[in-house]
């Protein structure tokens, strides 16, 4: 009897946990279903007509998402040329996607000189910020980096990234006791 009530615990215990992996796989699969109509409606529609800064944003996004920097790039680059007068308060979002394309690519001054326009734009832009000092450390310009980190803390005292990586680097820096 007790070997039973044990079986039966364990094959009920088993059903949950393939219920739960179901579920999570099956969001996944609807997850990126979406993504993947999202980018074949937005490549078609631009590919034949001129699309809005948003809808280039959004292509390049999912690009960026997908880890095709260079077309991510191209369509970023189209968001801010198409950009309206009315709509200029999305160039440091673009800005700085568009630097993260450069980053990913290793191409950290392009990278740094697209997240200095964004701050220019939006000096509180506070990814931004983290962006440019993640590409500084890149660089091995730890004073630059930890600099920008101090100006992230500033502006958002509980952001953990700009936390973690600025402790990293005051260790990293500090005179060894």
């Amino acid at each position: 009897m007790e070997n039973s009530n044990l079986l039966l615990t364990y094959l009920s215990t088993l059903l949950v946990l393939l219920g739960v992996a179901a579920v999570l796989v099956l969001r996944q699969v609807i997850k990126t279903r979406r993504i993947e109509t999202t980018l074949n409606r937005l490549q078609t529609k631009l590919s034949k007509e001129k699309g809005t800064a948003q809808e280039h944003y959004e292509l390049g996004s999912l690009l960026l998402d997908k880890k095709l920097y260079a077309k991510a790039a191209a369509q970023l680059k189209l968001a801010l040329k198409t950009l309206a007068k009315d709509e200029k308060e999305y160039s440091p979002l673009i800005l700085n996607a568009l630097g993260y394309t450069h980053f990913a690519q290793e191409q950290y001054d392009v990278a740094i000189r697209h997240y200095k326009e964004a701050l220019e734009i939006e000096p509180g832009y506070v990814t931004a910020l983290n962006n440019l000092g993640h590409s500084y450390e890149r660089k091995q310009l730890t004073s630059q980096a930890l600099e920008t980190y101090e100006q992230a803390l500033q502006l958002e005292p509980q952001n953990k990234t700009a936390k973690r990586r600025s402790e990293s680097l005051r260790k990293r820096i500090a005179p060894a006791s």
